[in-house]
């Protein structure tokens, strides 16, 4: 009777602490421009605003398990990764053709003479940071390269966590200053860049970085443990997921002997809805929700007008967790609002 009674406390013991949300945390470090977060005592990610990036960005990004699911290059750079995209760091949100400014592209690697074709996401501060709710609120401006502002910026980010699930919804609120106008297109708009284990297996020679961090052109590539597998919840898999709208993408790998499943999550209330999938095999993970004849020649025109003063908002919410199955999947989606 007495193990009997042991058992049941332990079990639900173990139930309470798989279901129950988890302790989360903020360490902000001015002097790296970065505010860690921390959930169940474990680090998760950080939100950084360094002076040499053209926007800011959660990065990097880590799973229950300790496992980074992030690219590293160009800030970490690991070996065998690959060098493409500079501008692809971490988990970030700007778009490509806003009033004709590039603010997808726009990294280190532009030109002096080409950069007044872009735009860039200027840090403002951290509004506030609320342990109890897991919610950092930050606020940026949107700038031309004269440094004139087209839009104001204020994000809040909100981190969870329950069993070995972690959860991030961003909710992006922007304000015109002046009228500013988006004009579909594939850049944008919501995007991760993840870890090799996560893309699918490189078919043509590609330049990556060799053990020693080198760029090296490798015309045999090596995929071991490269097994990224992308699914929507229309059933698409694959490269067939890129262009189609669906309220989730989910992309699912092995690594290091774990399965970890990563979705993004589109919220009925945002613009177009249900968003373009811009998800590549080479590890861009993105939703567009204004994206259009970009994606799918078929569709309606897209261009959004924002009058001065006028706002416009996004909810997005990132699962990162183990083999979620549709059923569960479907769940989140139900459950975002």
């Amino acid at each position: 009777m007495n193990k009997f009674k042991f058992l049941l406390l332990f079990t639900s013991v173990l139930f309470l602490t798989c279901t129950q949300a988890q302790k989360v945390q903020f360490k902000q470090v001015d002097k790296d421009n970065k505010v860690e977060v921390f959930v169940d005592n474990k680090f998760f990610t950080a939100f950084i605003y360094p002076d040499n990036m053209e926007k800011q960005s959660l990065n990097p990004i880590i799973s229950s398990s300790g496992k980074i699911i992030t690219r590293g290059y160009p800030l970490q750079p690991r070996p065998f990764e690959r060098t493409d995209h500079p501008h692809h760091v971490g988990m970030w949100f700007n778009f490509g053709d806003v009033n004709g400014l590039d603010f997808w592209n726009n990294s280190f690697a532009i030109a002096a003479a080409e950069k007044p074709k872009y735009g860039k996401i200027a840090f403002d501060k951290i509004v506030s940071l609320n342990s109890k709710l897991g919610k950092l609120i930050v606020s940026a401006n949107w700038i031309d390269m004269n440094k004139n502002v087209l839009l104001n910026e204020q994000t809040s980010y909100v981190f969870s966590g329950k069993g070995n699930t972690r959860i991030i919804e961003r909710i992006t609120q922007l304000t015109a200053k002046n009228q500013v106008t988006f004009t579909e297109n594939k850049e944008g708009l919501l995007g991760m860049r993840l870890d090799r284990a996560f893309e699918e297996p490189a078919t043509k020679p590609e330049i990556f970085l060799d053990a020693k961090g080198v760029e090296t052109l490798v015309p045999v590539l090596n995929n071991e443990g490269v097994n990224g597998v992308y699914r929507n919840a229309e059933g698409f898999k694959a490269g067939e997921v890129w262009g189609k709208r669906s309220k989730w993408v989910a992309l699912r790998a092995v690594k290091e002997g774990e399965v970890i499943t990563i979705v993004i999550l589109d919220h009925p209330n945002n613009l177009n809805y249900p968003a373009w999938s811009h998800a590549r095999g080479y590890g861009l993970f993105a939703s567009n929700n204004i994206g259009g004849r970009a994606f799918d020649k078929n569709s309606s025109p897209i261009q959004k007008v924002l009058a001065t003063g006028e706002q416009m908002v996004f909810k997005h919410k990132i699962i990162i967790g183990g083999d979620l199955t549709d059923a569960e999947i479907n769940q989140f989606a139900t459950d975002f609002k």
